[in-house]
């Protein structure tokens, strides 16, 4: 196989084109920016582009597929050549089907808690020895990358609702087609795409039709909406397991689990890690994994990438970071802290990073997102709101739409930054949430200069 990579230089992209290298493809790829580690990823395994810029002449009849990233744009030069050519055009999630026709695919889909769960199941299969491929939205401990397509023959694929790529603008999980579904939560985001939130809850409607015939959907009953959605739209020729929170003790800052009357402490918590971890245990059974081998590996699980992960600690202060920017991730984030250290103070930072958080007309969904924090602070940057070519925010609008009496609200980095050095963090924890970096903050560094 030939395969050329239009924009290879994004996060899953790169990974891919270096998984399909290894199968033993032929693999060409551009693109008109390329950052780290993606750049030096590409280097190691002689990938990079020798030059930047789009180079529509590596186009021939002899490409057997042609990748779009969606750092790609409908103008794109290789992407008209490629349709005068009449090669074939795939958005990723659409060759990773075509990659596993003839494989086992399990999806994991929702508004929140997708990568966490994909992981833990990543996790207890590696464990346990079984060979399979998978695609994964962040790095996962114990894997080299966050891609890999062999001819295993199960896949472990997190399913996201955002476009495919800039020519097909359907869901990516759309395109998956699993005999294992699951599905999380729904929660209104990325409004730039789903202007209302009915449009947004027929995406998962849909998904639900693309469940192969005999299939299993494996759903959260907890998320009111989720089940109606569920409920309303029954099919007869697939089989259906809710999910809730498991059976769990907390003591001394250790969350401990009981399945099926088998049980063992956990390296996570919180209400959510807890729905996850029952929604790959369902995943697992269904793939032939006992109850006894799933505990006893999952009890070393310890969270994705920027998912709740302690970055700093001593024996007065745990300090977290955790992807949470929409508002009902927010709201659990918080909860789970509180709940699992009710004696420490909790100061909670939230950054509005995304073009929905950062949207006037969507920040009345955060409404007492933060209320469980005893200190809560709200940053975002204007450096992020000109990148999205957006309208300037004022504090005002930040403060009236989060509608807690005592937010603290930031633009400036320096200001955060500042403010945070000079907490009393005795018996206390910090949380940083975001999918930005505070405008260029490197927070493992400031959680160990808290920390000393």
């Amino acid at each position: 196989m030939n395969v050329h990579f239009t924009s290879i230089g994004g996060s899953v992209m790169h990974q891919l084109a270096i998984s399909l290298k290894k199968k033993g493809y032929t693999i060409t790829g551009t693109d008109d920016e390329i950052f780290e580690p993606a750049k030096s990823n590409l280097a190691a395994e002689g990938l990079l582009p020798q030059k930047i810029g789009w180079q529509p002449e590596l186009l021939t009849k002899n490409i057997d597929a042609v990748i779009l990233g969606m750092h790609a744009k409908a103008d794109n030069p290789e992407i008209i050549k490629a349709k005068e050519l009449g090669l074939k055009i795939y958005s990723f999630p659409e060759y990773i089907y075509q990659e596993s026709i003839h494989k086992k695919r399990v999806v994991i889909g929702g508004s929140h808690g997708k990568t966490t769960t994909t992981s833990m199941i990543m996790h207890v299969l590696h464990l346990l020895n079984k060979n399979f491929d998978y695609l994964a939205g962040a790095k996962i401990p114990g894997f080299n990358q966050s891609v890999n397509i062999t001819d295993a023959p199960l896949i472990i694929c997190e399913g996201d609702e955002y476009p495919a790529s800039v020519l097909e603008k359907r869901p990516k999980f759309h395109f998956l087609f699993p005999h294992i579904a699951v599905l999380t939560g729904i929660a209104w985001d990325h409004i730039n795409v789903f202007p209302t939130f009915q449009n947004y809850q027929e995406q998962f409607i849909i998904f639900i039709h693309k469940i192969e015939k005999n299939g299993l959907l494996i759903y959260n009953e907890d998320d009111i909406v989720l089940k109606e959605l569920v409920l309303n739209n029954k099919r007869d020729d697939i089989n259906y397991q809710p999910y809730s929170i498991p059976q769990h003790t907390i003591e001394n800052g250790i969350t401990s689990v009981c399945i099926e009357n088998i049980s063992t402490t956990l390296n996570v918590f919180g209400n959510h890690n807890l729905q996850n971890l029952l929604a790959a245990f369902y995943v697992c059974k269904a793939l032939g994994i006992t109850t006894t081998n799933f505990l006893s590996s999952i009890k070393s699980f310890t969270g994705a990438a920027k998912r709740m992960e302690l970055l700093a600690k001593n024996e007065q202060t745990n300090i977290y970071r955790d992807f949470a920017h929409a508002p009902s991730k927010v709201i659990a984030t918080i909860d789970a802290l509180k709940q699992q250290f009710p004696q420490r103070k909790l100061i909670a930072v939230l950054e509005l990073h995304t073009f929905s958080s950062l949207n006037e007309n969507f920040l009345a969904e955060y409404k007492n997102a933060m209320q469980n924090a005893d200190i809560a602070i709200v940053f975002y940057s204007n450096h992020a709101l000109e990148l999205k070519q957006m309208p300037p925010l004022a504090k005002e609008i930040v403060y009236q739409s989060f509608n807690k009496k005592d937010l603290i609200v930031f633009n400036k980095k320096e200001e955060l930054t500042e403010f945070l050095l000079h907490q009393q963090y005795k018996n206390s924890n910090l949380l940083l949430m975001s999918s930005g970096d505070y405008d260029g903050v490197n927070v493992i560094n400031f959680a160990q200069q808290i920390i000393s």
